[in-house]
């Protein structure tokens, strides 16, 4: 069995039920997709089966046999961000980082759908995607300030209270 997995064929060894997130973490040593509930439910195993949404800690990897898996780590490269990825840090939309990946494959397939900046349209397409540090309304910002096209300075967060990046993290004046 054959799957490529950002850009880059893997002939598998697991069997056929194993799921796609265990074959990926494990076999293929690609933690962007996390473990987070194995029911579904958190969305933080979220991939790209074929430009789809899909969660891998459902998924046998037999489905998946001949498809093309984007993980975070197939979006773009440290130099070279994805527009979802820039409006992530510029919104500063990521914080404990555990939801991230599967929230921004989420959202760029909604995007690459023809998704807009609707808060509502937003929501539903990120229904069953769980934050645990309640950052809802900052990643609802990062997908609908790339749905319009907005450019980021990454540099700063939006609201100017951190820096990133290059300059690294401060505390915003509470040192």
């Amino acid at each position: 069995m054959n799957i490529t997995v950002n850009g880059v064929t893997h002939e598998i060894e697991s069997g056929l039920l194993t799921t796609l997130l265990d074959v990926l973490r494990e076999e293929l040593g690609i933690t962007g997709p996390k473990a987070g509930c194995h029911q579904g439910g958190c969305g933080a195993c979220t991939v790209l089966v074929d430009g789809e949404p899909r969660r891998a800690c459902l998924l046998p990897v037999a489905y998946a046999d001949g498809g093309e898996i984007t993980t975070v780590e197939g979006l773009g490269a440290p130099e070279s961000l994805e527009p979802i990825q820039q409006a992530f840090v510029h919104h500063y939309a990521a914080q404990c980082g555990f939801c991230t990946s599967g929230m921004m494959l989420a959202a760029h397939s909604y995007i690459a759908h023809g998704g807009t900046d609707d808060a509502e349209a937003i929501q539903t397409a990120l229904g069953g995607h769980v934050c645990r540090c309640t950052g809802y309304s900052k990643i609802i910002e990062a997908v609908a300030a790339t749905a319009r096209g907005d450019s980021f300075d990454l540099t700063e967060t939006a609201v100017g209270k951190y820096t990133t990046m290059t300059t690294g993290m401060t505390t915003g004046g509470a040192e």
